[in-house]
């Protein structure tokens, strides 16, 4: 049903359930539980999406508004690896979502009764985080920093060209974390990222993994990386820089190619620009690229974000010698950190990014949080320096947090 503007929709939300997928303001925020489905191992994107044909096959539906993310909605996180890792696709009870100037609400009942219209009015400020402590996770920096050396070592090898090395840094609060603090600090401070809060994966991704709008598919790959000096005049040479360095172009064609050639099966007309141009966002600046399809077969947008993870941009060249030294060096759960992340509606329209400068709430201890960060090393990664670069991954989570 169309509505007024309510709002800022990340302040709809409340302290449980809270979900959302916003960007500049517009996008999608849900609460409640209709209904959730769960899955594990190499085959949980299609166990996933099978349920969800299931749910929606069923669904009776009133649709006044009829644009993309209107009617039933599910929010889901997938894990990065098939095995560990919880993987899940959570139907709100209620959505309201915002774009091009129109604001609408949906709402779910999955008892056969007609769901009523729940009043959409601003929630109570979330709590802001107290007494928060950050430790070392799975490795110090120097044991990283060897990690990483391994790697450029096999790299050097001829094993490989290109793996991604995850590191995790732990979050201690003084009482359990209401997500929406953080959430709405990374929206205002990085509104060109698409922020997400999902079943308990918070964060703030620059990368988008696959959009599928009415036939129309784009992706943005992000692969390339330098840190931002806090100097206007200083960060347009760095940026000048990063746009020749070899090491970082050559791990960006890697990334560019491997989305392409997974989106090439689904898509005609595919456009991939001949070079990448430069993101700037409040911390780092990244390489990227944003290519463009049309939609040649009936796969969802959850259908084509299995087909691209891991991509490698979070996974490596090849992908699966990359993705088993993962596996053998990086000692780290990455969980749901770099595994697809968004939205799905009942056309398979959907977003869905990489969960990248993210966060995950323990379970077990809602006090307590593991932070990520990434960096792709290739044949020319200089350890320090990568371990630099994922300090400064790690900063728009810390000061969501803190600040």
């Amino acid at each position: 049903m169309e509505i007024g503007d309510p709002g800022p929709l990340l302040h709809l939300l409340p302290e449980h359930t809270p979900m959302s997928w916003t960007r500049h303001g517009e996008g999608l925020a849900g609460w409640g539980e209709a209904a959730r489905f769960d899955a594990v191992g190499p085959n949980r994107f299609a166990a996933a999406e099978h349920w969800w044909q299931r749910m929606v096959s069923t669904a009776v539906v009133r649709d006044e508004v009829g644009l993309p993310g209107c009617g039933p909605v599910a929010f889901g996180s997938f894990a990065f690896h098939d095995h560990p890792g919880r993987s899940a696709l959570v139907l709100p009870e209620t959505v309201v979502g915002h774009r091009n100037g129109r604001w609408w609400v949906t709402t779910v009942s999955v008892s056969g009764n007609l769901p009523g219209v729940p009043d959409i009015e601003p929630m109570p400020a979330p709590r802001r985080p107290e007494s928060v402590a950050f430790a070392d996770g799975s490795h110090s920096g120097a044991a990283w920093e060897k990690i990483v050396a391994e790697a450029v070592r096999r790299i050097n090898a001829g094993d490989l060209e290109k793996v991604v090395l995850a590191r995790d840094l732990i979050a201690e609060c003084a009482d359990h974390v209401d997500v929406r603090w953080p959430v709405q600090r990374l929206a205002e401070r990085y509104p060109r990222c698409w922020t997400f809060c999902v079943d308990g994966l918070i964060g703030a991704t620059p990368e988008l993994l696959v959009r599928r709008e009415r036939g129309l598919v784009t992706s943005r790959v992000l692969a390339g990386t330098i840190r931002r000096s806090g100097d206007d005049t200083h960060d347009l040479a760095l940026a000048a820089s990063l746009a020749r360095s070899s090491k970082d172009l050559e791990e960006h064609e890697y990334a560019v190619r491997s989305v392409a050639e997974a989106l090439n099966p689904h898509c005609s007309s595919m456009n991939v620009p001949e070079a990448p141009f430069v993101l700037h966002l409040p911390n780092v600046m990244h390489l990227a690229t944003d290519l463009a399809g049309v939609a040649s077969d009936g796969s969802s947008s959850l259908g084509l974000a299995a087909a691209l993870h891991p991509s490698a941009a979070v996974g490596g060249t090849p992908t699966d010698v990359a993705c088993a030294l993962i596996r053998e060096i990086e000692e780290l759960d990455r969980g749901r950190y770099a595994g697809p992340v968004g939205w799905i509606d009942a056309d398979g329209d959907g977003e869905w990014g990489i969960a990248l400068r993210c966060a995950e709430v323990d379970q077990a201890n809602p006090a307590r949080l593991r932070l990520f960060a990434g960096c792709g090393i290739v044949a020319g990664s200089d350890p320090a320096a990568e371990l630099a670069e994922s300090v400064a991954k790690l900063v728009p989570m810390r000061d969501a947090l803190t600040i």
